[in-house]
């Protein structure tokens, strides 16, 4: 296996140690002296998958090295080379950065720091269910972050599919600093984009017939707008007659593939057992399926569970209980379903009117309302180890989001 270039903002004497080691370990460092020369070779080479920055000689400069790894939507995880004393310095300090970033402080050795540049990028690998991390089965066809992909389905349209799939992923981006891309995949009936406020927006279907006729293939990300909440949103299409060229297992593969350089895909499907929800089923850690405390609701589940069983992803299926201060009881709904209730979800009412009427949804709009707190605990149910997580890198990197003033 071919092992990613390193990007190494080192001086002289340090990198002359540290290369050799790394030469070793089959990784390319590739030196850069100025941020300039950092945003060059993210540009020239698309196989940088660390850069290990001297956090300590010019914290200006250091700064800007932070911000070229992070702008936009590029997340390039870095190792930030700096002092104890200087971690003392900035203790307190308020931080913001990428969960995949990491310290490590002098005086080191080269063979330490290899050590700590291959756990990062085998970490990268790994997804996190709650019971621990785990190393992907599939090939590595690049290093970098591996996003857990939760599929929002009941074949019961009304239950809120798209309701829970755009605040759980404004929660995600928002209140845990997760990168997340919300998938629009209801080709019928989709309306992530227009509650979300997006206008004028560019589906996957567009970027495709334009490829057909000539254009430069794009990823999902180069095709994803970009909501006023930070996450990324892509639409699958904006009409129903055009479909045709939405292969399904190309849009399955499509969705694998950008698993590297977000946290979370979260994917709103239509309520269809169509041949495009059954491939991206595959692509699932989770199916959330949300249910209401209906009796039609009820039956739907019922017949997802069987389905799922069918398909061999009952272990992947997950219910939640929308709207659950009304009509049926939770554990009424658990017996009826045969699954237990991850999490609860209490009826926004005009809540969630208000908001897509501006374009935002619930969370961003009504932080400290009840059923805010119903998708932040639905969060930590899907992904207990992000407020952990959050908590270690607020610990740790603390200088990078400091003003440059007290450098």
């Amino acid at each position: 296996m071919n092992r990613p270039t390193i990007a190494v903002h080192l001086p002289a004497g340090e990198f002359a140690r540290v290369a050799p080691e790394l030469e070793a370990a089959g990784f390319r460092p590739a030196p850069v002296e100025t941020p300039i020369e950092l945003e060059a070779l993210l540009l020239e080479r698309r196989d940088v998958a660390i850069a290990i920055i001297d956090g300590e000689s010019d914290f200006d400069a250091s700064l800007e090295f932070y911000e070229v790894l992070h702008a936009s939507e590029r997340a390039i995880p870095a190792l930030l080379i700096v002092s104890g004393r200087q971690l003392d310095r900035f203790e307190g300090a308020p931080a913001r950065a990428s969960v995949d970033d990491e310290l490590i402080t002098r005086p080191y050795s080269a063979e330490s720091l290899r050590w700590r540049v291959e756990a990062m990028c085998i970490r990268s690998q790994t997804v996190d269910d709650g019971s621990g991390a785990v190393l992907q089965s599939a090939p590595i066809t690049a290093w970098g972050p591996r996003a857990q992909v939760l599929v929002v389905f009941n074949p019961k349209g009304g239950v809120g599919k798209t309701t829970v799939a755009t605040n759980l992923a404004a929660t995600l981006q928002l209140n845990h600093a997760q990168r997340v891309l919300l998938v629009d995949a209801d080709t019928v009936t989709g309306h992530v984009s227009s509650s979300l406020g997006l206008e004028q927006v560019r589906t996957l279907a567009d970027a495709w017939r334009d490829e057909a006729a000539g254009a430069p293939a794009e990823t999902l990300t180069e095709v994803a707008g970009t909501h006023a909440s930070g996450m990324r949103v892509l639409v699958l299409t904006d009409s129903p007659l055009n479909t045709q060229v939405l292969d399904p297992e190309r849009v399955a593969a499509a969705i694998m593939q950008s698993r590297t350089g977000y946290d979370f895909i979260i994917v709103d499907l239509h309520p269809s057992y169509s041949e495009l929800n059954l491939s991206i089923f595959g692509t699932a850690d989770r199916i959330i399926a949300p249910v209401t405390p209906d009796i039609p609701a009820l039956r739907a589940a019922v017949q997802l569970k069987e389905v799922a069983t069918e398909l061999g992803v009952d272990d992947r299926l997950a219910m939640i209980v929308n709207r659950a201060n009304s009509g049926v009881s939770v554990a009424d709904m658990e017996r009826t379903v045969g699954l237990p209730a991850l999490a609860t979800v209490r009826s926004g009412g005009l809540l969630f009117v208000r908001a897509s009427n501006e374009g935002k949804t619930v969370v961003e709009l009504y932080p400290r309302e009840k059923v805010t707190a119903d998708f932040g605990e639905l969060a930590l149910r899907l992904a207990p180890g992000i407020e952990a997580q959050q908590n270690q890198r607020a610990r740790s990197l603390r200088l990078f989001r400091r003003e440059a003033a007290l450098g």
